[in-house]
């Protein structure tokens, strides 16, 4: 008696489903001397209601009964997901093997002839409590393995999410099909870079909260700006912003887009509580782009079209949207602009620059 309780987490619970009263007390009484916790029914109909209500370990079933018999209790246990894996021995008497073994290919986990023999009893009863503590156990892992992978799909989204942050779409794309972004060439790109005037002078007179609150507001409408160009913002440098077009997504009119993108950005500089004026240069070209770095990796790019822009976006000390040569080449029939003659940029010396001054057409 004492092994068998020794045995389990808790005192076994067994439903005997038996129509002959007899049965059933003689049943309740084994159960009890050899450590279990007894539950008796007398038909199918009891059977199904008490273990709706009841966490039974195993069952104990008749097969012959009037009304629901064994075999139909038996069909709606194993066609029940939450109770397929309950452990059922069918009781039955010796001259009945026949139904015993329809039970069994039911699904039936064992069989407990009639008259009842308490050793054989026991015997079955931690048979089914064997099989069902692995069942548990294997319901355990597997529910904690499921746990385990909604968790590292979590964590496989949140890792997207800042790639898709930090990676254009494409080089995003070709890092998860190949492991790794390769660097290359890009033509006839638009570069924009976009920078705050005198963004150091405001920092130094405002309070920290103060000056990061207002710039994130200017750099989500920067973002949302670029976004509906069209154009791909490439990263954030301290107060300044950049952006390509036509770089790893095809875009057929990149400038034009540039420019609007860049007019956005000056009127949300405008608006902002810190009533900035923003400066936008704008560049035309091939650029080199790729992914550097392994612990904090971006995205970047690299070459004189990139040089250019950023040397535009430091020009004067007011608001404006300034391209260069080759970018004003690419809207010139379809915008106003004036000319601001031998303009010397670091690394490039005296330069055309043409300072936007209206679109004749969007």
């Amino acid at each position: 008696m004492d092994a068998l309780v020794q045995a389990q987490d808790h005192e076994p619970l067994i439903l005997v489903v038996e129509d002959d009263e007899a049965n059933r007390s003689l049943l309740i009484d084994e159960l009890e001397f050899i450590g279990c916790r007894g539950i008796a029914v007398s038909s199918g109909e009891e059977a199904l209601v008490e273990l709706a209500r009841s966490d039974v370990d195993v069952v104990l079933l008749d097969v012959l009964m009037p009304g629901m018999d064994g075999f139909e209790v038996l069909r709606r246990l194993r066609a029940d997901p939450s109770r397929r894996m309950l452990p059922v021995v069918m009781i039955s008497a010796l001259s009945d093997l026949v139904n015993v073994v329809r039970c069994i290919e039911l699904g039936a986990d064992d069989y407990l002839p009639k008259p009842f023999d308490p050793v054989l009893l026991k015997a079955r009863i931690s048979s089914c409590m064997q099989k069902k503590r692995w069942h548990d156990q294997e319901a355990m892992y597997m529910a904690r393995m499921q746990r385990q992978l909604a968790e590292i799909e979590r964590e496989r989204a949140r890792t997207d999410e800042l790639l898709d942050v930090v990676l254009p779409t494409a080089a995003l794309r070709e890092l998860k099909m190949t492991g790794s972004v390769s660097p290359r060439r890009y033509e006839d790109v638009a570069v924009l870079f976009a920078d705050i005037v005198d963004f150091t002078r405001y920092t130094e007179t405002h309070p920290a909260e103060e000056v990061v609150a207002n710039l994130d507001r200017l750099i989500v409408a920067c973002e949302w700006a670029i976004a509906q160009e069209g154009l791909e913002k490439i990263k954030t440098i301290g107060d300044g912003v950049v952006a390509t077009g036509n770089l790893s997504q095809r875009h057929w009119d990149p400038v034009m887009a540039a420019i609007r993108a860049g007019r956005a950005v000056i009127e949300a500089a405008a608006d902002n509580p810190a009533g900035w004026r923003m400066r936008v240069g704008i560049s035309f070209g091939s650029v080199v782009g790729g992914v550097v770095g392994r612990s904090k990796f971006s995205f970047d790019a690299w070459g004189d079209t990139v040089n250019v822009a950023a040397r535009l976006s430091g020009l004067g000390t007011d608001s404006g949207i300034f391209l260069s040569p080759d970018a004003w080449n690419q809207v010139a029939d379809r915008a106003g602009a004036a000319r601001l003659d031998d303009i010397v940029l670091k690394g490039k010396g005296k330069t055309d620059v043409f300072r936007v001054e209206n679109l004749v057409a969007a």
